[in-house]
């Protein structure tokens, strides 16, 4: 290829807008999460209580705490889908967010009768919730991944586990429409627990996936 060559492309080459990223994985999130809704209403059923829930506090920090886990998440796939991206930053916001669920988690159970601790943990539902949202995290990851492909990540085991872990949040969040848990120490260990096994499986498939 001649010097003249490179030179043309190189000054017909315009940058890209600083928001087409996040537009596009965003993009690729909303459509994995509404397959990832259709899969979850078809195979779990909305809670039946729904319209009641929505006046309780523990329905509203369901949702607030796992749109605030994929607002992060997305942040780290954002960074990690560039070459050379880092998710140093992004990983203190989770530890922080995940930190703060334990601590009002804590707080239930110093509040709540003693009696009441195993059902605030444990629940119904403890061994069934990680596999739920890790069921419903795979079309979250496979549209994110289709897209990550093209934006050329370098470590692809990180941008695998950002992208899991973006995946893992999403579906938790869809998940929230079936759960009918109403603990805090429930939330801060299963849903984490599912959202970090989803992380840890796009880690791994992320060395296949994100090939490009």
């Amino acid at each position: 290829m001649s010097d003249d060559l490179l030179d043309r492309l190189a000054a017909e080459a315009t940058p890209v807008p600083r928001a087409r990223l996040p537009m596009l994985l965003g993009l690729a999130v909303a459509i994995g999460s509404a397959v990832a809704m259709l899969v979850m209403i078809a195979w779990l059923g909305l809670r039946p209580d729904l319209m009641e829930a929505t006046g309780t506090m523990i329905f509203w920090w369901k949702f607030t705490y796992t749109a605030i886990f994929s607002a992060i998440a997305l942040w780290a796939t954002i960074r990690l889908a560039r070459p050379g991206g880092s998710m140093r930053r992004p990983m203190v916001g989770l530890f922080a967010l995940i930190a703060f669920a334990g601590v009002l988690g804590i707080a239930q159970l110093v509040i709540m009768p003693p009696g009441m601790s195993y059902e605030l943990v444990m629940g119904g539902t403890a061994l069934l919730c990680p596999f739920y949202i890790v069921g419903l995290a795979v079309p979250v990851y496979a549209a994110t991944a289709l897209m990550m492909r093209r934006l050329a990540p370098t470590n692809l085991a990180a941008a695998g586990f950002a992208a899991g872990l973006l995946a893992g949040s999403a579906a938790a969040w869809v998940y929230a429409f079936h759960c009918g848990e109403n603990g805090m120490p429930f939330l801060a260990i299963w849903y984490t627990t599912g959202i970090l096994i989803a992380a840890g499986i796009g880690a791994i498939l992320g060395r296949w996936a994100l090939r490009w």
